[in-house]
């Protein structure tokens, strides 16, 4: 209902003419599926993890979506992008991943038939899985010995991407790239 009314707030601010969205909330909670003493994941927080990551994703494309096929297209025929952020770990998951994999593989599986299902109204939709980058849930999730076993797992630049600088030029260069 939030993503909703947030959804409702943009048009109410911005106009009806929304040309993109970024799909970029996640969230991280820790464990492996069967933990050291033989206790299993709790399920209702891998349940979370999915709602919040997969199904708040998927949510919000498909309102979004809804929303631009009413739109006039562009000159090229383009009437938006869609763009999710999925994570390296969807491939490449950690120890104690499981949830979070799992929820950005998803977001990762859904893009190419969200895709097909979009591109006759002339709506891109991308995802991106980037690798660890210098953010609020990294930060909260991993201690400095955790931070730095990451580091040096990374071959180059040998360290976590910056957000600003690095992830939102991407961003934008997918946003105004209507080939992408």
């Amino acid at each position: 209902k939030k993503k909703v009314k947030a959804i409702q707030q943009a048009i109410d601010k911005f106009g009806e003419n929304i040309r993109g969205v970024v799909n970029c909330g996640g969230i991280f909670i820790a464990g492996k599926i069967v933990d050291q003493n033989g206790k299993p994941l709790d399920l209702e927080s891998f349940k979370f993890t999915i709602n919040v990551n997969l199904v708040g994703t998927f949510n919000v494309c498909r309102l979004v979506a809804a929303q631009m096929v009413k739109q006039k297209p562009s000159e090229e025929g383009e009437r938006g992008v869609i763009i999710n952020i999925s994570s390296i770990a969807y491939q490449d998951g950690q120890v104690g991943y499981i949830s979070y994999s799992a929820s950005k593989g998803g977001v990762a599986s859904m893009t190419l038939p969200m895709t097909r299902d979009l591109s006759k109204f002339g709506i891109r939709a991308i995802t991106i899985a980037p690798g660890f980058f210098d953010t609020p849930m990294v930060s909260a999730a991993a201690d400095e010995r955790v931070t730095q076993t990451l580091i040096n797992q990374i071959e180059y630049p040998g360290r976590f991407g910056k957000a600003d600088g690095e992830f939102n030029k991407l961003v934008i260069h997918l946003i105004e790239n209507t080939y992408m």
